[in-house]
């Protein structure tokens, strides 16, 4: 008879062979799973490309408040929503603001 060698019968994670260890990994991975579902959030459209503005105005200080968070720091992409080109340009526009003190670098 041929022996099985231990390496090729069993290849996974020792911590795999305790199932209290895999039954807890298992229930992790589907209350992450779950709860990342539930969060989902609509798909957002640039608001430049959308209303079709092309010159952005480090003047405008109205719109550029939009895109400042209430610390003010500059709101991400994944959040406003905005195309690459365009978060871009608002951020130069913001930098350019704060240089001349139309915004404050920080809100207490």
């Amino acid at each position: 008879m041929a022996r099985k060698n231990k390496n090729t019968r069993n290849n996974k994670n020792p911590k795999d062979r305790n199932p209290r260890n895999r039954n807890l990994r298992n229930r992790n991975l589907r209350s992450a799973t779950g709860s990342m579902l539930n969060l989902r959030q609509r798909k957002r459209f640039c608001y430049f490309c959308k209303e079709n503005i092309n010159n952005l105005d480090y003047k405008n200080v109205s719109m550029l408040e939009k895109f400042i968070s209430d610390k003010g720091k500059i709101r991400p992409k994944r959040s406003t929503g905005n195309c690459g080109q365009h978060q871009r340009k608002i951020a130069t526009a913001i930098k350019r603001a704060r240089v001349i003190a139309l915004i404050p670098y920080f809100k207490r």
